[in-house]
């Protein structure tokens, strides 16, 4: 495909990304009220904890996946969403 193609799809996916990254991270467990009981969420939570001794680090994945859950996304993070999702589909319109 051309390069116009992967332009217009990469800003596509750069909104997309954008939009439906709060919705991923509920879906998975990341909730506002907390990690949901059971969920994906809980299962990397508890391998966390595990890997440090009982407790869940500032700093981790699961630490900063539940503030972007908890919070929303910040600025910096709307950002890199969007840059990495709209490289993501401009490079695999550009593959396919």
């Amino acid at each position: 495909m051309g390069l116009l193609t992967a332009a217009i799809v990469g800003t596509l996916g750069a909104g997309g990304a954008v939009v439906a990254a709060p919705f991923i991270l509920g879906a998975v467990g990341f909730t506002a009220a907390g990690i949901t009981v059971g969920s994906y969420a809980a299962g990397m939570m508890t391998g966390t904890a595990l890997a440090n001794g009982g407790a869940v680090a500032a700093g981790t994945t699961v630490a900063v996946l539940q503030g972007v859950g908890a919070a929303g996304l910040g600025a910096a993070a709307t950002a890199v969403t969007a840059i990495v999702g709209g490289a993501t589909a401009a490079f695999l319109t550009l593959l396919f």
